[in-house]
């Protein structure tokens, strides 16, 4: 059984680490660098940087905090935000990113996905949505680009299927009802699109609680749980989760000390 993962992430604006609620109203929460490494030393599975502004201002990823972040750490780390080329992406592997993470443009150019994949691999490339419910009364969630500025209109489940035909080797779904909430994970989401693909399915947007992250797992059958506000307030640590989830039998793997 492959282990589940625990991915603390860090969305940068000026580089700065920041945190809002439903994509606005960002707040400072430290340094990426120093986050990065206090979460790799307590014993998090993997990272994930996120530049969440250098899609909407049309420029590409900080190279330098990338390389600074990544030198930083000892744990698998996927850097997000501005990637629009396949020469983006080797800049990003080659400043020390083990994955990256496409959003607005895959969605602009879906055979990015493809030949990203093809050429580094599909373990390098995960396929990030932000998604957002159509209304209460539907069992449906457009995708969202640019920050979750702009609504795409594309249905998430289908577009989820066709990044994972072209080649995507896993998906960062982050509800955008739930971001920065802390009212718990869209299960519904969450569960409607890992059984629908064949790859793994990263729950982001909503953790408020020890039960919230066993219930992505348990009930949202993700692989992974991307974890902010609750890490960054340090209102949880990554080994008091762990031993919550492995308490309840689920495949973790400790922290390490």
């Amino acid at each position: 059984m492959v282990a589940l993962r625990l991915i603390p992430c860090l969305d940068v604006a000026n580089g700065r680490v920041v945190k809002g609620v439903n994509f606005v109203g960002l707040r400072d929460a430290g340094d990426p660098v120093e986050l990065a490494f206090r979460y790799s030393q307590e014993g998090a599975d993997e990272l994930v940087f996120l530049d969440i502004a250098a899609s909407h201002e049309a420029r590409a990823t900080m190279i330098d905090i990338v390389r600074r972040t990544a030198e930083s750490v000892t744990i698998p780390f996927t850097v997000g935000g501005g990637i629009s080329s396949i020469e983006g992406i080797n800049d990003l592997l080659r400043a020390g990113a083990d994955k990256i993470s496409l959003n607005s443009s895959a969605v602009r150019d879906p055979e990015l996905i493809l030949n990203g994949s093809r050429q580094f691999g599909s373990q390098c490339i995960v396929v990030a949505i932000d998604a957002k419910r159509r209304s209460e009364a539907h069992f449906a969630w457009d995708v969202f680009i640019n920050g979750g500025r702009v609504n795409t209109d594309l249905d998430a489940l289908s577009w989820a299927k066709k990044v994972a035909e072209l080649g995507a080797g896993e998906i960062l779904l982050t509800s955008m009802d739930g971001d920065g909430t802390q009212n718990g994970y869209d299960l519904e989401l969450t569960r409607s699109i890992a059984e629908q693909v064949s790859i793994p399915v990263i729950a982001s947007g909503g953790a408020g609680c020890l039960d919230h992250i066993f219930q992505a797992f348990q009930n949202g059958k993700a692989s992974a749980a991307l974890l902010a506000s609750l890490l960054h307030d340090k209102d949880l640590t990554i080994e008091e989760i762990k031993n919550y989830l492995i308490e309840r039998n689920l495949c973790i793997r400790p922290t390490k000390y």
